[in-house]
């Protein structure tokens, strides 16, 4: 509360329901994260600020490194609009941390824009200014000078699927929810398990960054139990969750969204089987990256971090983002403008062919690609000859019987895929089960 009240140098409103907004409309969002020295499971450096916690040894609070200016959205044919990581700020004692988050407010409230509406996130500020800059300006706000951040182990993504020590003698249970849909479809029915486990157990839930849930303050004399009401539900074990779904994720697009201009969530899991189809053709079997998905630029589901993204530009077309990192910390960049996705396979087979050539050492598909450069990428693909098999555009036709026809064309609206999406990837599922 004295943080709170105390004026610093103009930060408070004084006289005003909001102190610090005052009558100021303050649009956009601003998003605030707060993760410990090595953890990126929040997508640190996609946030206007991340705190970072910093502990003593005897894992006392001391104070917070500060990141600020992060963000996704942007829209297309706008280069005004862009993606941007944040930047380091700083580090503050603990006893500074409310005074200096006034101060980062106060300086996007006075300086920002007021005008345009999609510019009026931080991140265009202080890109305009550059961090010394603002840091300066936050440190007028603030009343004295930022100290230097403090180094931090290398930063990994963890997703938390799976059993924990909670750290005061329970547990905590992550649970993967691919694309943040909770539902029962076949023998899937993790609605119905989370459910029951609801009804007899009555535990907290937290939301992950990464669209999946935590189930805390568990018994472990509960244990058994409640992994025996996941899998009696169809639901795996973390260990056996595919890679390249347990890493991936998508927004909701349509028909929920009404920014969306393609799909997202509905087609995310068969394109995911097709990526996978293909990397078991080139021998790529056991790789896995981030990917993910995005019906329009706005960047929801953090496409631009990913090491193989997806930003829908039209109906059944997307732009294609490559060179992210596998624990979010490098942006990623655009590729190729406009990508049917009946053009996956022949768009990213050689891409993948020159990353099994090509690689380095335990190297991410990511890493490979920004390290290698687009040009290279491009040169490869232009001279690349398909491995025999090779998958294109659709060119055969299969007969089925009218009724399985008429099954997966329900499927086909239901899901919001095309029923040579969805067939395709039915059968190369049965092919790879039958090779086994």
């Amino acid at each position: 509360m004295a943080a709170r009240q105390r004026n610093g140098n103009g930060t408070i409103v004084h006289d005003s329901v909001e102190p610090i907004y005052g009558t100021h409309y303050m649009p956009r969002k601003f998003k605030c994260s707060v993760t410990v020295p090595g953890d990126n499971s929040v997508d640190a450096y996609t946030q206007d600020v991340t705190l970072v916690v910093i502990v003593d040894d005897n894992k006392e609070l001391l104070g917070f490194n500060v990141l600020a200016g992060g963000g996704m959205g942007r829209t297309h044919n706008k280069e005004e609009t862009f993606a941007r990581v944040a930047d380091e700020i700083g580090y503050v004692d603990k006893e500074d941390i409310y005074d200096l988050m006034k101060a980062i407010v106060a300086t996007q409230r006075d300086y920002g824009d007021r005008v345009q509406r999609r510019n009026a996130r931080m991140k265009y500020l202080i890109n305009d200014w550059g961090v010394e800059r603002f840091r300066t300006k936050v440190e007028e706000y603030f009343g004295k000078s930022i100290q230097p951040y403090r180094e931090l182990p290398e930063w990994k993504f963890y997703d938390y699927l799976g059993w924990h020590e909670q750290g005061d003698g329970k547990l905590f249970l992550g649970v993967h929810i691919e694309n943040g849909r909770i539902h029962d479809r076949g023998t899937f029915k993790i609605k119905s398990a989370l459910k029951e486990i609801e009804l007899r157990y009555r535990l907290p839930i937290s939301l992950t960054s990464n669209q999946s849930l935590l189930l805390t303050e568990i018994e472990p004399a509960d244990k058994d139990e409640i992994d025996h009401i996941l899998r009696s539900n169809g639901i795996d074990a973390e260990d056996q969750i595919n890679l390249l779904h347990r890493y991936a994720m998508a927004c909701p697009a349509l028909p929920t969204c009404g920014l969306a201009v393609t799909e997202s969530e509905r087609a995310i899991p068969s394109i995911l089987d097709r990526i996978q189809t293909l990397l078991n053709k080139l021998g790529l079997k056991q790789e896995h990256f981030v990917i993910r998905m995005t019906g329009c630029p706005n960047g929801c589901a953090r496409p631009y971090m990913a090491e193989l993204g997806f930003v829908g530009s039209a109906p059944n077309s997307y732009q294609l983002w490559l060179g992210g990192s596998p624990n979010q910390t490098r942006l990623a960049q655009p590729f190729m403008q406009k990508m049917n996705i009946d053009d996956l396979e022949t768009t990213l087979e050689p891409m993948f062919a020159f990353f099994k050539k090509g690689r380095q050492a335990s190297e991410s598909f990511g890493d490979f690609c920004d390290r290698i450069g687009f040009e290279a990428l491009r040169n490869f693909s232009e001279s690349y000859v398909p491995a025999k098999g090779a998958s294109g555009r659709r060119k055969h036709r299969v007969g089925i019987s009218a009724d399985v026809y008429r099954q997966l064309k329900d499927a086909s609206k239901a899901q919001g895929m095309s029923m040579a999406q969805i067939a395709e990837s039915a059968i190369a599922a049965y092919l790879q089960e039958q090779s086994h």
